[in-house]
Protein backbone atom coordinates (compact mmCIF):
# COMPACT_ATOMS: atom_id res chain seq x y z
CA UNK A 1 0.00 0.00 0.00
CA UNK A 2 3.00 2.17 0.77
CA UNK A 3 4.75 1.92 -2.56
CA UNK A 4 1.19 2.82 -4.46
CA UNK A 5 1.16 6.00 -2.44
CA UNK A 6 4.58 7.46 -2.27
CA UNK A 7 4.18 9.02 -5.33
CA UNK A 8 2.14 11.44 -3.60
CA UNK A 9 2.85 11.65 -0.51
CA UNK A 10 5.97 11.57 -0.81
CA UNK A 11 6.53 12.12 -3.94
CA UNK A 12 5.60 9.65 -6.66
CA UNK A 13 4.94 6.79 -8.49
CA UNK A 14 1.13 6.83 -9.32
CA UNK A 15 0.69 10.25 -9.33
CA UNK A 16 -0.34 10.52 -13.33
CA UNK A 17 0.27 13.22 -15.54
CA UNK A 18 -2.82 15.21 -15.64
CA UNK A 19 -4.25 17.87 -12.80
CA UNK A 20 -7.70 18.22 -14.21
CA UNK A 21 -10.36 19.00 -11.51
CA UNK A 22 -13.72 17.29 -10.85
CA UNK A 23 -16.92 18.62 -9.56
CA UNK A 24 -17.82 21.70 -7.45
CA UNK A 25 -18.81 22.23 -3.56
CA UNK A 26 -22.04 23.96 -2.35
CA UNK A 27 -21.92 27.77 -2.28
CA UNK A 28 -22.03 27.73 0.73
CA UNK A 29 -19.02 25.67 2.11
CA UNK A 30 -16.49 27.58 3.10
CA UNK A 31 -14.11 25.33 1.15
CA UNK A 32 -15.60 26.96 -2.04
CA UNK A 33 -14.54 25.60 -5.49
CA UNK A 34 -11.31 22.86 -5.86
CA UNK A 35 -8.57 24.71 -7.01
CA UNK A 36 -7.86 25.83 -10.67
CA UNK A 37 -4.15 25.41 -11.69
CA UNK A 38 -3.03 28.03 -13.49
CA UNK A 39 -0.01 26.85 -16.21
CA UNK A 40 1.94 24.63 -15.25
CA UNK A 41 5.51 25.87 -15.05
CA UNK A 42 7.92 26.16 -12.51
CA UNK A 43 9.96 29.58 -11.60
CA UNK A 44 13.58 29.42 -12.43
CA UNK A 45 15.45 31.82 -9.61
CA UNK A 46 16.64 35.15 -11.78
CA UNK A 47 20.73 35.23 -12.92
CA UNK A 48 22.46 32.18 -14.31
CA UNK A 49 23.54 29.48 -11.71
CA UNK A 50 27.54 28.40 -12.44
CA UNK A 51 28.11 25.37 -11.37
CA UNK A 52 31.62 24.88 -9.43
CA UNK A 53 32.95 20.94 -9.36
CA UNK A 54 33.81 18.87 -8.97
CA UNK A 55 32.34 18.13 -5.37
CA UNK A 56 32.57 15.76 -2.93
CA UNK A 57 28.59 15.61 -1.19
CA UNK A 58 26.94 12.89 1.38
CA UNK A 59 24.36 11.18 -0.13
CA UNK A 60 21.15 10.22 1.79
CA UNK A 61 22.03 6.62 1.82
CA UNK A 62 25.22 7.12 3.60
CA UNK A 63 27.83 7.34 0.91
CA UNK A 64 30.06 10.00 -0.21
CA UNK A 65 29.61 10.89 -3.97
CA UNK A 66 31.95 12.76 -5.89
CA UNK A 67 30.10 14.94 -9.16
CA UNK A 68 32.13 16.21 -11.87
CA UNK A 69 30.01 16.97 -14.54
CA UNK A 70 26.49 18.14 -14.46
CA UNK A 71 25.82 18.52 -18.08
CA UNK A 72 23.14 15.60 -18.64
CA UNK A 73 21.13 15.22 -14.84
CA UNK A 74 18.32 12.35 -14.68
CA UNK A 75 16.24 13.10 -11.28
CA UNK A 76 14.25 10.24 -11.01
CA UNK A 77 11.15 12.12 -9.38
CA UNK A 78 9.10 15.01 -10.45
CA UNK A 79 9.77 16.73 -7.52
CA UNK A 80 13.62 16.74 -7.73
CA UNK A 81 13.12 17.80 -11.34
CA UNK A 82 11.20 20.57 -10.08
CA UNK A 83 14.00 21.67 -7.47
CA UNK A 84 16.58 21.15 -10.75
CA UNK A 85 14.73 23.29 -12.85
CA UNK A 86 13.98 25.97 -10.39
CA UNK A 87 18.03 26.00 -9.30
CA UNK A 88 18.64 27.17 -13.38
CA UNK A 89 19.78 24.14 -14.47
CA UNK A 90 16.74 23.08 -16.63
CA UNK A 91 18.36 22.81 -20.17
CA UNK A 92 20.81 19.98 -18.66
CA UNK A 93 17.97 17.66 -17.44
CA UNK A 94 17.79 14.88 -20.30
CA UNK A 95 14.54 12.55 -18.92
CA UNK A 96 12.00 13.01 -16.48
CA UNK A 97 9.90 10.72 -13.84
CA UNK A 98 6.25 10.36 -15.29
CA UNK A 99 5.33 12.63 -12.11
CA UNK A 100 7.04 15.61 -13.54
CA UNK A 101 4.52 17.14 -14.76
CA UNK A 102 5.16 20.72 -15.14
CA UNK A 103 5.43 22.51 -18.57
CA UNK A 104 9.30 22.76 -18.97
CA UNK A 105 10.12 19.45 -18.42
CA UNK A 106 7.53 18.07 -20.51
CA UNK A 107 9.53 17.71 -23.70
CA UNK A 108 12.12 15.17 -22.10
CA UNK A 109 11.57 11.76 -22.68
CA UNK A 110 9.52 9.46 -19.72
CA UNK A 111 12.09 6.69 -18.47
CA UNK A 112 11.09 5.89 -14.78
CA UNK A 113 8.01 5.71 -13.15
CA UNK A 114 8.94 6.55 -9.30
CA UNK A 115 9.43 2.69 -8.19
CA UNK A 116 9.65 1.16 -11.56
CA UNK A 117 12.93 2.66 -12.27
CA UNK A 118 14.41 1.54 -15.79
CA UNK A 119 17.64 1.14 -15.58
CA UNK A 120 18.55 0.50 -19.10
CA UNK A 121 16.37 3.26 -20.39
CA UNK A 122 18.67 5.68 -17.84
CA UNK A 123 21.54 4.12 -18.94
CA UNK A 124 20.98 4.62 -22.56
CA UNK A 125 20.80 8.63 -22.42
CA UNK A 126 24.36 8.54 -20.89
CA UNK A 127 23.84 10.67 -17.71
CA UNK A 128 26.35 12.41 -15.71
CA UNK A 129 24.22 12.80 -12.42
CA UNK A 130 21.42 10.83 -11.59
CA UNK A 131 19.04 12.38 -8.28
CA UNK A 132 17.19 9.91 -6.39
CA UNK A 133 15.08 9.86 -3.50
CA UNK A 134 15.45 7.54 -0.65
CA UNK A 135 12.24 5.47 -2.01
CA UNK A 136 12.93 5.35 -5.65
CA UNK A 137 12.99 2.16 -6.64
CA UNK A 138 13.81 -0.85 -6.82
CA UNK A 139 16.99 -1.32 -5.76
CA UNK A 140 18.45 -3.16 -7.98
CA UNK A 141 18.18 -0.98 -10.89
CA UNK A 142 19.36 1.59 -8.96
CA UNK A 143 22.67 -0.13 -8.18
CA UNK A 144 22.78 -1.08 -12.09
CA UNK A 145 23.36 2.68 -12.26
CA UNK A 146 25.53 3.00 -9.60
CA UNK A 147 27.81 -0.08 -10.86
CA UNK A 148 27.62 1.73 -14.20
CA UNK A 149 30.39 4.55 -12.69
CA UNK A 150 27.44 7.21 -12.59
CA UNK A 151 27.40 9.79 -10.15
CA UNK A 152 23.87 8.81 -8.78
CA UNK A 153 22.62 10.64 -5.07
CA UNK A 154 20.07 10.17 -3.10
CA UNK A 155 17.68 12.24 -1.32
CA UNK A 156 15.74 12.03 2.15
CA UNK A 157 12.04 11.73 0.59
CA UNK A 158 10.08 14.83 1.70
CA UNK A 159 7.17 14.25 4.31
CA UNK A 160 6.77 17.40 5.48
CA UNK A 161 7.55 21.60 5.46
CA UNK A 162 10.27 20.97 7.50
CA UNK A 163 11.81 19.04 4.91
CA UNK A 164 12.05 21.76 1.94
CA UNK A 165 15.26 23.68 2.84
CA UNK A 166 17.43 20.06 3.67
CA UNK A 167 16.29 18.73 -0.39
CA UNK A 168 16.88 22.14 -1.92
CA UNK A 169 19.97 22.40 -0.28
CA UNK A 170 21.36 18.88 -0.90
CA UNK A 171 20.36 19.08 -4.26
CA UNK A 172 21.94 22.68 -5.16
CA UNK A 173 25.39 21.03 -3.58
CA UNK A 174 25.21 18.27 -6.25
CA UNK A 175 24.75 20.20 -8.71
CA UNK A 176 27.73 22.46 -7.51
CA UNK A 177 25.72 25.71 -6.80
CA UNK A 178 25.08 26.39 -3.54
CA UNK A 179 24.90 29.81 -3.32
CA UNK A 180 21.30 29.23 -5.63
CA UNK A 181 20.31 26.60 -3.00
CA UNK A 182 20.63 29.30 -0.38
CA UNK A 183 18.21 31.85 -2.77
CA UNK A 184 16.12 29.35 -4.14
CA UNK A 185 15.72 28.43 0.01
CA UNK A 186 15.46 32.17 1.14
CA UNK A 187 12.53 32.78 -1.91
CA UNK A 188 10.79 29.39 -0.85
CA UNK A 189 10.45 29.59 2.85
CA UNK A 190 9.55 33.88 2.78
CA UNK A 191 6.87 32.93 0.18
CA UNK A 192 5.62 30.37 2.47
CA UNK A 193 5.50 32.24 6.04
CA UNK A 194 3.61 35.20 3.98
CA UNK A 195 0.90 32.56 3.16
CA UNK A 196 1.00 31.56 6.52
CA UNK A 197 0.26 35.37 7.84
CA UNK A 198 -3.04 35.47 5.86
CA UNK A 199 -4.72 32.38 7.78
CA UNK A 200 -7.47 33.23 9.99
CA UNK A 201 -6.73 32.83 13.23
CA UNK A 202 -8.93 30.87 15.28
CA UNK A 203 -12.75 31.67 16.94
CA UNK A 204 -13.00 32.34 20.15
CA UNK A 205 -13.69 28.43 20.96
CA UNK A 206 -10.08 28.49 19.52
CA UNK A 207 -11.43 25.63 16.86
CA UNK A 208 -10.17 24.78 13.95
CA UNK A 209 -11.12 23.22 10.54
CA UNK A 210 -10.67 19.23 10.45
CA UNK A 211 -9.72 17.87 7.61
CA UNK A 212 -9.29 14.77 6.42
CA UNK A 213 -6.67 13.77 3.24
CA UNK A 214 -8.52 11.00 0.80
CA UNK A 215 -6.41 9.03 -1.73
CA UNK A 216 -8.72 8.53 -4.30
CA UNK A 217 -8.28 6.14 -7.46
CA UNK A 218 -11.58 5.09 -8.14
CA UNK A 219 -10.66 3.11 -11.64
CA UNK A 220 -8.71 0.74 -9.02
CA UNK A 221 -11.09 0.81 -6.52
CA UNK A 222 -8.40 2.54 -3.89
CA UNK A 223 -10.05 4.68 -1.37
CA UNK A 224 -7.75 5.46 1.18
CA UNK A 225 -8.01 7.62 4.34
CA UNK A 226 -4.60 9.15 5.32
CA UNK A 227 -3.17 9.16 8.45
CA UNK A 228 -0.25 11.05 10.50
CA UNK A 229 2.73 9.66 7.82
CA UNK A 230 0.33 10.27 5.11
CA UNK A 231 2.29 13.58 4.02
CA UNK A 232 -0.10 15.73 4.61
CA UNK A 233 -0.49 16.57 7.79
CA UNK A 234 2.38 19.43 7.80
CA UNK A 235 0.25 20.93 5.20
CA UNK A 236 -2.63 20.83 6.67
CA UNK A 237 -1.19 22.28 10.38
CA UNK A 238 0.71 24.89 8.50
CA UNK A 239 -2.98 25.83 7.07
CA UNK A 240 -4.13 25.90 10.35
CA UNK A 241 -5.88 22.93 10.22
CA UNK A 242 -6.25 19.62 12.04
CA UNK A 243 -5.18 16.53 10.38
CA UNK A 244 -8.42 14.68 11.09
CA UNK A 245 -7.17 11.03 10.03
CA UNK A 246 -4.02 11.50 12.56
CA UNK A 247 -5.93 13.48 15.26
CA UNK A 248 -8.79 10.15 15.38
CA UNK A 249 -5.37 8.13 15.77
CA UNK A 250 -4.57 6.95 12.76
CA UNK A 251 -0.78 6.53 12.88
CA UNK A 252 0.75 5.03 9.80
CA UNK A 253 0.36 6.36 6.17
CA UNK A 254 -3.04 5.02 5.00
CA UNK A 255 -5.95 2.91 6.21
CA UNK A 256 -9.30 1.64 3.63
CA UNK A 257 -11.51 3.59 4.43
CA UNK A 258 -14.64 2.98 6.13
CA UNK A 259 -17.74 4.43 7.38
CA UNK A 260 -16.62 3.78 11.18
CA UNK A 261 -13.00 5.25 10.48
CA UNK A 262 -14.63 8.84 8.44
CA UNK A 263 -17.09 9.15 10.92
CA UNK A 264 -14.36 8.85 13.87
CA UNK A 265 -12.33 11.88 12.09
CA UNK A 266 -15.80 13.53 11.77
CA UNK A 267 -13.80 16.14 9.07
CA UNK A 268 -15.12 19.59 8.37
CA UNK A 269 -13.50 19.44 4.80
CA UNK A 270 -11.92 16.55 2.74
CA UNK A 271 -8.52 17.36 0.87
CA UNK A 272 -8.13 14.92 -2.21
CA UNK A 273 -5.67 15.17 -4.98
CA UNK A 274 -7.26 16.54 -8.20
CA UNK A 275 -6.81 13.34 -10.54
CA UNK A 276 -8.39 11.66 -7.73
CA UNK A 277 -11.11 13.70 -7.54
CA UNK A 278 -11.89 13.08 -10.67
CA UNK A 279 -11.34 9.32 -11.10
CA UNK A 280 -14.35 9.19 -8.56
CA UNK A 281 -16.63 11.68 -11.06
CA UNK A 282 -16.08 14.63 -9.03
CA UNK A 283 -17.69 16.02 -5.72
CA UNK A 284 -21.09 13.93 -6.67
CA UNK A 285 -19.06 10.76 -7.10
CA UNK A 286 -17.08 11.15 -4.08
CA UNK A 287 -19.92 11.34 -1.50
CA UNK A 288 -21.18 7.97 -2.86
CA UNK A 289 -18.19 6.28 -1.25
CA UNK A 290 -19.62 4.63 1.55
CA UNK A 291 -19.57 6.88 4.82
CA UNK A 292 -18.03 10.26 3.03
CA UNK A 293 -22.05 11.81 3.16
CA UNK A 294 -22.42 10.71 6.68
CA UNK A 295 -19.33 13.30 7.93
CA UNK A 296 -19.72 17.07 8.54
CA UNK A 297 -17.93 17.56 5.08
CA UNK A 298 -19.79 15.31 3.22
CA UNK A 299 -23.20 16.96 4.10
CA UNK A 300 -22.07 20.25 3.32
CA UNK A 301 -19.87 18.79 0.16
CA UNK A 302 -16.72 21.10 1.60
CA UNK A 303 -13.78 19.52 -0.46
CA UNK A 304 -10.00 20.83 -1.29
CA UNK A 305 -8.69 19.94 -4.52
CA UNK A 306 -5.15 20.28 -4.98
CA UNK A 307 -3.30 19.41 -8.16
CA UNK A 308 -1.75 15.62 -8.04
CA UNK A 309 1.94 16.86 -9.04
CA UNK A 310 2.83 19.37 -6.76
CA UNK A 311 0.27 18.61 -3.26
CA UNK A 312 3.43 16.84 -1.36
CA UNK A 313 6.28 17.38 -2.97
CA UNK A 314 7.64 20.01 -0.48
CA UNK A 315 9.56 22.05 -2.44
CA UNK A 316 10.01 25.37 -4.39
CA UNK A 317 6.16 25.33 -5.36
CA UNK A 318 4.54 24.25 -1.78
CA UNK A 319 3.92 28.29 -1.23
CA UNK A 320 1.49 27.63 -3.95
CA UNK A 321 -0.19 24.58 -2.73
CA UNK A 322 -0.61 26.13 0.86
CA UNK A 323 -1.78 29.12 -0.70
CA UNK A 324 -4.62 27.18 -2.78
CA UNK A 325 -5.35 25.38 0.35
CA UNK A 326 -5.85 28.47 2.63
CA UNK A 327 -7.58 30.14 -0.11
CA UNK A 328 -10.36 27.24 -0.71
CA UNK A 329 -10.40 26.36 3.19
CA UNK A 330 -11.21 30.07 4.41
CA UNK A 331 -11.82 31.92 0.85
CA UNK A 332 -15.37 32.97 1.55
CA UNK A 333 -14.52 33.38 5.67
CA UNK A 334 -12.11 35.72 4.69
CA UNK A 335 -14.37 37.71 2.56
CA UNK A 336 -12.60 36.90 -0.42
CA UNK A 337 -15.42 35.52 -1.92
CA UNK A 338 -14.48 31.85 -2.63
CA UNK A 339 -11.52 29.84 -2.75
CA UNK A 340 -10.22 29.53 -6.53
CA UNK A 341 -6.47 28.99 -4.90
CA UNK A 342 -3.54 29.31 -6.81
CA UNK A 343 -4.22 25.55 -7.75
CA UNK A 344 -0.10 26.02 -7.77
Amino acid sequence: MRTAIAALALVVAVVATGCGGGGTTAPSGAAGQPGQAPADRVEPLAGTARPELPVTVASADGRRVTVSSVERIVPLSGSLSEIVYTLGLGDRVVARDVTATFEQAKRLPVVTRGHAVSAESVLSLKPTLVIADTNTGPAEAIDQIRDAGIALITVETAKSLADVRPRIEAVAAALGVPAAGDGLVERTESRIDAVRKTIPAPGKDGDKPRVAFLYLRGTASVYLLGGADSGASSLLEAAGAVDAGKESGLSKDFTAITSEALAKAAPDAILVMSKGLASVDGVDGLIKIPGVAQTPAGMDRRVVSIPDGVMLNYGPRTDQVLKSLVDQLYGESRGEGGGEGTGA
